[in-house]
């Protein structure tokens, strides 16, 4: 399956932004993106790549990094083969590259929260957050 993130620009500290995910084709085993289990993350400049959101097959659990709770939103539209990030309320530490992941695999904390839990990812779109 192909991932492919965009929607990151440059956003004065308190706005907003909307990440999407485009994903297409199946995984080596024929799973559509229903069948995935979806992934954020996010790389600043020096730093490690640090899980963000998450959100289950069905949209019905989600997870997120306790710096963005109540700040970002993840979701997704499986008619779509869609992911969002709506990001509100930002701030200059979320400044980073941010990406998205999928795995068909049943997964389950802490797992969700790590790279290793992932198979695919995309290539990545940038988002700077100036003060």
């Amino acid at each position: 399956v192909q991932l492919q993130a965009s929607g990151g620009g440059l956003v004065q500290t308190g706005g907003s932004l909307r990440l999407s995910c485009a994903a297409s084709g199946r995984t080596s085993s024929g799973h559509g993106f229903s069948r995935l289990f979806m992934g954020w993350f996010r790389q600043a400049q020096g730093k490690g790549r640090e899980f963000v959101a998450a959100i289950s097959r069905d949209g019905t659990r989600r997870d997120y990094i306790e710096s963005v709770q109540g700040r970002f939103t993840v979701s997704r539209d499986n008619a779509k083969n869609m992911v969002y990030l709506q990001m509100n309320s930002l701030k200059s530490e979320d400044t980073a590259v941010y990406y998205c992941a999928a795995t068909p695999g049943i997964i389950t904390a802490p797992l969700t929260r790590e790279e290793r839990g992932y198979d695919n990812w995309g290539q990545g779109t940038l988002v700077t957050v100036s003060s």
